[in-house]
């Protein structure tokens, strides 16, 4: 088997803005396997707030590319890299691979009949007037993903149901919030029909979320990165947003979401940005999850080649085999 590791940035449109966070380019790392005339991909990119970056990413697969070139299954994987970008990128690949090289889906391969998805459209955080203009902009979308900090999230929230009557609405704090300030705001959320809050309060500073109980549900992201973390996580959230760059991939995914059917928490499937070619494998776990996060390729310029195709209303078509899977 032979490996390439690449490293391609994508920029985009215009910056996105998130608490703490400035998105410009999506950095992302390529891994493309060849076997037998066989070539196949997986993408890459990484988690900013563990300093979880490309450059790490790539030294990681070098660091085992032998073990790589000599075969090595998605089940040693597991064991052979830690949960981040490095082990998403190799991950998909090899499920790509074995798609490939069975001549089965993806699907075929999991034993799934997938139904088209319909992403949530995100708005970065800016003043009130212009969030609640984007949102406008944002008609052709039911669902709504809006970034809030500390300042004057209530107000920008105002400004966009106002905006958008319709819309179904998630804001995601991105650690933003203290408890007393979620406590203060959830009243206003549940006020102005907000169906999640996602990730409130700061990573490894959400003790007082067990044992509480929010009339909105809360959902966590920064605080779930792994299966190692799923545990706490379900005893202070209602939701798990799975990231496959957090988990290190689909196959770790897939049973994230079985632990959270088998104990009745919601999913959601969120992506770091990143292009159509992170969105596919994504796309999988989006079939088992109500809130669905695949937005990241409408924040580029350019996409990859064989992208997926997002259409009226948000709804992202099934993948086609040529991108991936």
């Amino acid at each position: 088997m032979k490996l390439n590791i690449e490293k391609i940035s994508f920029p985009l449109k215009m910056p996105l803005v998130i608490t703490g966070y400035v998105f410009t380019a999506a950095d992302t790392v390529r891994v493309t396997l060849e076997d037998n005339g066989v070539t196949a991909w997986g993408e890459g990119m990484g988690v900013y707030y563990t300093n979880d970056l490309t450059d790490g990413i790539v030294s990681q697969l070098e660091a085992i590319a032998g073990r790589i070139e000599a075969g090595l299954t998605r089940a040693e994987l597991q064991e052979l890299l830690p949960p981040g970008g490095a082990r998403n990128a190799l991950d998909c690949a090899l499920w790509d691979l074995d798609a490939k090289k069975s001549g089965k889906s993806i699907w075929q391969l999991l034993g799934m009949t997938p139904k088209a998805l319909t992403t949530v459209c995100t708005i970065g955080i800016d003043t009130p007037g212009k969030m609640a203009e984007a949102a406008k902009n944002l008609a052709a979308y039911p669902h709504l993903k809006i970034k809030l900090s500390g300042d004057d999230p209530i107000g920008k929230l105002e400004a966009i149901r106002a905006a958008r009557p319709d819309a179904a609405l998630i804001i995601d704090v991105n650690q933003g919030w203290t408890f007393d300030e979620l406590k203060e705001y959830i009243p206003q959320a549940e006020r102005l029909g907000v169906d999640m809050i996602e990730q409130p309060l700061k990573r490894g500073g959400d003790a007082e979320l067990e044992g509480f109980t929010s009339v909105v549900p809360l959902g966590a992201d920064e605080s779930c990165l792994s299966l190692e973390e799923y545990e706490t996580a379900k005893r202070r959230y209602d939701a798990i947003n799975i990231k496959l760059d957090k988990c290190g991939g689909l196959t770790e995914g897939l049973e994230i979401v079985r632990r959270a059917q088998q104990d009745g928490k919601g999913l959601m499937i969120g992506n770091m940005v990143g292009t159509s070619l992170s969105m596919a494998p994504s796309y999988v776990i989006g079939q088992f999850c109500r809130f669905v996060d695949i937005d990241g390729p409408l924040f580029l310029k350019h996409d990859v080649e064989n992208a997926l195709n997002y259409g009226d209303g948000g709804v992202v078509d099934i993948p086609d085999a040529a991108l991936w899977g």
